[in-house]
């Protein structure tokens, strides 16, 4: 398959799991759905609350901004569609819970998040949900890498052994790079639904959020 067609495919892969869900086109118009999307046990955030209170913050100063918490276990599929459906900026740590990102619709962000250790040591593997980003039409906006200090590998010579000690690590938080990275995120965010509606409205339409559904 040409990579040019890897987004049509995810279109309609999207467009049958809603039909299968009876899940309708997702966020209201002018709605800006961030969802953050926890995990329980290995590669979950050391300061849960800290973290899902900086987003509450951040979210709430933006006009338009509806904040879901949500955590991947106990989700069923249909509810893994209509979350992903109502979300345009996905944020949560590395994980199989990104699977499903590509039921959110096209040009939607995800902001991904790593424990340390990973950068140096998990090789090409890390980066599939960038590249599943990619091939369903997605932005992904970076990676957070824990910036805390912590517990070293105690075999630091044998790249194996550091990867197990570090593969299950917790996720900690700077609160300051974390705010600024959420708010240049909804900025971005704000900014592609406002261009979005602009050329709505010079083409004399009143502004609906695209849906790329082939079969709708």
């Amino acid at each position: 398959m040409r990579r040019e067609k890897n987004p049509e495919v995810y279109d309609v892969l999207r467009c049958k799991a809603r039909a299968y869900c009876n899940v309708s086109q997702g966020a209201p118009d002018k709605i800006i759905g961030l969802t953050l999307l926890l995990r329980t046990g290995p590669r979950s955030f050391k300061n849960e609350s800290g973290v899902v209170r900086i987003f509450e913050r951040e979210c709430g100063k933006m006009d338009g901004c509806r904040l879901t918490v949500a955590r991947s276990d106990g989700l069923s599929f249909c509810d893994q569609v209509k979350l992903m459906s109502e979300t345009d900026v996905l944020a949560s740590p590395h994980g199989a819970q990104l699977t499903n990102m590509f039921l959110m619709e096209r040009d939607s962000s995800v902001m991904e998040f790593y424990p340390r250790g990973w950068l140096q040591l998990a090789g090409v593997g890390q980066y599939v949900y960038k590249w599943e980003a990619s091939w369903s039409g997605m932005r992904h906006q970076g990676a957070w890498r824990d910036p805390e200090e912590g517990e070293e590998c105690p075999n630091p010579k044998d790249r194996g052994d550091c990867f197990s000690f570090y593969k299950s690590g917790k996720i900690g938080h700077n609160e300051t790079l974390l705010t600024a990275w959420i708010v240049d995120v909804l900025n971005q965010e704000k900014i592609r639904q406002s261009q979005e509606a602009s050329s709505s409205r010079e083409l004399g339409h009143h502004y609906v959020k695209p849906s790329k559904c082939p079969c709708s």
